[in-house]
């Protein structure tokens, strides 16, 4: 146990007289006059060294400087699709996630409510009555007495107004975490809602390839009735039915998870909800500003919560310091005291009270400068923490710029690929069709063309999701500047 030692000026008691001995009124007034605030000012900390421009792009860097209130928009609007609108819109109201956030941010702004009432006296206010006596006592006696006190500690060390800033900043912080679990949870929707757009569109695919090989099947099945081909190829038509067939169910099942998925993000039971199925791809993607400027980083909520959680670990320190300095109390009574209840509020019974107090620690083994130096400490990591926001941040746009080029690049590519897939498959059944090659050469065609099919539905798919981690990845999209 840590030995402290505290000194404690007395309360100073007067009856009859509303004026101060001048000493007293003196150090009043000086202890009020030298309020200063002990602890480092703040100043935003430098982020990291960037270059001129992106590397993926044309933008420019500038230094990352939170302005996540500027107004992001209905992002998802860009992909001009009806039910995406929608259920973005139930997230907003729905999603227990916002929820839990916006009842932390409500709390943070309680604290800070909290910490500036400290910043104000405290007036109380008690009274009682009691009858007193006793055996063999003739004479029974009334107590009746009424007082009002306050008490405030004047924040001479700025201890008071650097903890109400510290709250401030948390409420700040709190108030970012709560539009980056909007923009997470807006963000994750329209990805699985995406997801599921591309099941559809690749059952509606796979339906087709099954009636195209359930068409070959009975057409090797005629051919081996007539003796032309081995019954090695009915069973190799056979096992591709099925394949093709076990992958449907694959892919309902896939599809049946991600509207679980959705259903949990817009706060409703999986029982209960369900998405209609879509067979046709929207294929509408947002235009990508080449020349994206790194401001639009400024709007990223986790940049935001990082920076007012270094704010917040600077006024700690100035908090921790605050201890090296004696704590002081203004204290004031006023009351009225008497034996019978009319003569209570007599000026003759008034009784008051003004009184300073201090207390200072002489001595605690090194515990306050272990809190100050733990403080310092704490603000070095914040502000780590900080830059390394910044850092992921401009990481995650650089990815998403080079994906949104390069897949734009593939489409083309992959589209003359399914086109040609597409011919062959045909070529080569006619061929087989004809007698000229064996059906080894139909299944490798057949399984070529459903492959650059896919591929095709999936890289279309990958240019949205690519879209939406774009708009995340700087913080809710371009529009506003």
């Amino acid at each position: 146990m840590t030995p402290t030692l505290t000194y404690k000026l007395p309360e100073v008691t007067m009856r009859r007289s509303l004026t101060l001995p001048p000493r007293l009124s003196a150090l009043a007034l000086a202890l009020l006059l030298a309020g200063c605030a002990v602890g480092p000012r703040y100043e935003q900390p430098p982020t990291v060294d960037t270059p001129a421009a992106f590397k993926q792009g044309q933008g420019e860097w500038v230094r990352a400087v939170p302005a996540d209130t500027l107004e992001r928009g209905p992002w998802w609007q860009l992909f001009n699709d009806p039910l995406l609108n929608d259920l973005a819109s139930r997230v907003e109201v729905n999603n227990q996630n916002i929820a839990i956030a916006v009842a932390s941010y409500a709390q943070a702004r309680s604290l800070v409510a909290e910490q500036r009432a400290s910043l104000f006296p405290t007036v109380t206010l008690d009274g009682g009555a009691n009858r007193s006596g006793g055996r063999g006592t003739t004479v029974e006696r009334n107590n009746y007495k009424v007082n009002i006190g306050a008490s405030w500690e004047p924040d001479v060390w700025g201890r008071l107004r650097r903890t109400v800033d510290s709250a401030r900043a948390g409420e700040q912080a709190s108030l970012a975490d709560l539009a980056a679990a909007r923009l997470s949870a807006q963000g994750e929707l329209a990805i699985n809602y995406f997801g599921i757009r591309l099941q559809d569109a690749q059952r509606a695919l796979l339906a087709q390839t099954i009636t195209g090989y359930q068409r070959t099947l009975q057409i090797t099945n005629n051919r081996y009735t007539a003796g032309v081909v081995p019954r090695t190829d009915v069973l190799q038509a056979e096992t591709q039915l099925a394949n093709a067939q076990a992958d449907m169910l694959g892919l309902e099942r896939q599809r049946a998870q991600l509207e679980h998925a959705i259903a949990v993000l817009v706060g409703v039971a999986p029982g209960n909800f369900t998405l209609p199925v879509q067979g046709t791809l929207l294929l509408t993607v947002p235009d990508v500003p080449i020349e994206v400027p790194s401001v639009l980083l400024q709007r990223r909520p986790d940049i935001a919560a990082a920076e007012r959680r270094v704010a917040q670990a600077n006024e700690q320190i100035g908090i921790a310091q605050s201890a090296y300095y004696p704590s002081l109390g203004l204290s004031g009574s006023a009351g009225f005291g008497a034996s019978r209840l009319g003569d209570l509020f007599n000026a003759s019974n008034l009784v008051w009270a003004l009184g300073i107090s201090a207390a200072q620690t002489l001595f605690n083994a090194g515990a306050t400068t272990a809190r100050v130096q733990g403080t310092r400490a704490a603000f070095d990591e914040a502000v780590a923490r900080y830059r390394q926001t910044v850092l992921v941040a401009f990481q995650d746009v650089e990815d998403q710029l080079v994906a949104s080029r390069v897949l734009g690049q593939q489409l083309a590519l992959r589209q003359q690929a399914a086109r040609a897939a597409d011919l062959v498959e045909q070529q080569v059944l006619n061929r087989y069709q004809a007698g000229q090659i064996n059906y080894t050469e139909v299944i490798n065609a057949q399984a070529t063309a459903q492959n650059a099919r896919r591929n095709l539905l999936q890289l279309q798919v990958d240019r949205q999701v690519a879209a939406v981690a774009l708009i995340q990845s700087l913080g809710g999209g371009w529009r506003g500047l």
